[in-house]
């Protein structure tokens, strides 16, 4: 029987540019690589060569996945082989219906190349172990299946209540626009609700970023692109953001440019917010916070630089996952939401961010490729 790491994978998707990925992938880490285009010929190329592993889209023209997975579990060798589901659709019914028909585990696009390698070489071991430890095995998968039921569930259950927590949010920022437009209101009135509309577009941005980080759970950010002018977005932001530093006594800055990129407006308007929100909850009082455009060799690059204990290197990568704190050695604290956002919209138009230091303080710094 040939090697965990070295064992046939049998890669089938529609998509030219998901195969690809994949073979480079797999085969990078020692993995016999057989494609396959459609759900027809996964099953001819299976037969051929008795892969170790399937790796298998569920929305494909002709037979879907689901379907190809049924016929492989009843074909001589199918019956062991593990079976692992690729799909956008991050559901409780598609992953119902994928461990229905004996898929072995489910993978969400858009997924991590190690990621990718680490569930596969899994999938191939446990398939193997089952042979020896039959009883084991299926309590091990069992229990695996249901903590990701669960999770499923969870994400489900996240997603409802936060997009029903936007009605509300918004009713409260309305309520304080009327109270800042009452020329009857006396100026405590107006400085409470000018504080009130501060904290309820936080909060919005907090709820925006948990909608969009469950969409790209699910393959759905994508970017409407079209030409963003930086000097009036970075005007425009820094106005809105305007109070929120204020609170903090820290100023906002800009330079004036003619840069222009090609991006989606309001996730591009959203990425800054939230870059210049993190910049004034880290920014010392009495120093200021600026943003920069600059053209770069691939792009136009954006930087918000603050003057506050900055990020150890060890963390700069780590900071952009989600509720990822920097910790008190850095005094970089929050929810772990809005970098996590930052960093999957940047990558949804084609571009990067990264950390540098500002000496003191940090520069979170974007790129946008040209168009």
């Amino acid at each position: 029987m040939a090697d965990p790491l070295t064992g046939t994978v049998l890669v089938v998707d529609d998509n030219a540019e998901n195969r690809a990925l994949a073979r480079a992938t797999l085969e990078d880490e020692g993995f016999t690589v057989v494609l396959a285009i459609s759900g027809e010929e996964a099953l001819v190329r299976f037969a051929q060569t008795r892969a170790d592993c399937v790796l298998l889209d569920i929305r494909m023209p002709g037979l879907d996945g689901v379907a190809v997975c049924a016929r492989l579990r009843q074909i001589p060798g199918g019956g062991d082989v593990p079976i692992l589901f690729v799909t956008a659709q991050r559901d409780l019914d598609t992953f119902d219906r994928a461990r229905e028909v004996g898929g072995d585990d489910f993978i969400t696009k858009p997924y991590r190349p190690s990621e990718l390698v680490t569930r596969v070489g899994a999938a191939i071991k446990l398939r193997r172990m089952s042979i020896e430890r039959g009883e084991l095995f299926e309590l091990i998968r069992t229990q695996r299946d249901d903590l990701m039921r669960i999770q499923l569930q969870k994400e489900q259950l996240a997603a409802f209540i936060v997009h029903d927590l936007k009605n509300p949010v918004n009713a409260i920022e309305l309520h304080g626009q009327r109270i800042l437009r009452d020329p009857a209101a006396s100026e405590r009135a107006r400085d409470a609700a000018s504080k009130i509309q501060s904290e309820t577009r936080a909060l919005l941005r907090m709820i925006s970023n948990l909608l969009d980080l469950s969409k790209a759970d699910e393959g759905q950010l994508l970017p409407t692109k079209e030409l963003v002018e930086l000097d009036g977005l970075f005007q425009d932001v820094l106005l809105d953001m305007g109070p929120r530093a204020l609170a903090a006594n820290v100023s906002l800055t800009h330079d004036r440019n003619a840069l222009r990129v090609f991006a989606d407006p309001a996730l591009t308007r959203r990425i800054l917010e939230n870059l210049v929100d993190n910049a004034i909850r880290h920014a010392p009082e009495d120093s200021a916070i600026q943003v920069t455009a600059r053209r770069g060799a691939a792009g136009v690059e954006v930087r918000v630089v603050d003057a506050g204990t900055g990020i150890p290197l060890a963390l700069r990568e780590k900071i952009f996952d989600r509720f990822v704190q920097a910790g008190a050695e850095s005094s970089r604290t929050g929810h772990g939401l809005g970098l996590a956002f930052c960093k999957l919209a940047v990558e949804a138009h084609g571009g990067r961010i990264w950390i540098e230091d500002a000496a003191p303080g940090a520069v979170f710094c974007v790129e946008w490729p040209d168009a």
